[in-house]
């Protein structure tokens, strides 16, 4: 596999990459009130954007089918909303144990209690050949 091939395999990543590397050399580009104004292009733009273009990609039949996957949405949403922060409060409380700063485990509870990032996600499940249809169905 060339390097080209990989690059154009690997594009998103990459991407993201770049981004970053841009935003720690500029960024005051991306701060609330700045040129590229995230606070009203990433709040409604982008994420409108993303979940458009996918629903764009979507056939009837694909959808048809999606909604009837009752289990792969209990599940889903089962982990996501019961499992995940169980597991983040067990985890906190034996941390609480430790010397670690307490600031820091507010932090980290309230970091472990919010909703996966849908838009990325969305993605980088298309990107791997996954089951995007299910995966817009249950956050939607």
């Amino acid at each position: 596999m060339g390097i080209l091939d990989r690059i154009r395999k690997e594009w998103f990543i990459i991407g993201i990459v770049l981004v970053i590397a841009l935003a720690k050399l500029e960024p005051a580009t991306g701060v609330k009130g700045g040129p590229l104004k995230p606070e009203i292009t990433i709040t409604y733009i982008a994420v409108s954007t993303i979940f458009f273009n996918s629903g764009l990609s979507l056939k009837t039949e694909e959808l048809t089918s999606a909604l009837m996957h009752v289990k792969l949405h209990l599940f889903v949403q089962t982990f996501t909303l019961v499992f995940f922060p169980a597991a983040i409060w067990l985890f906190l409380k034996i941390l609480s144990l430790t010397t670690i700063n307490e600031w820091l485990l507010k932090g980290l509870q309230t970091v472990g209690c919010m909703p996966p990032p849908v838009s990325s996600a969305v993605i980088l499940t298309k990107a791997v050949g996954g089951n995007e249809l299910g995966y817009l169905l249950i956050y939607w």
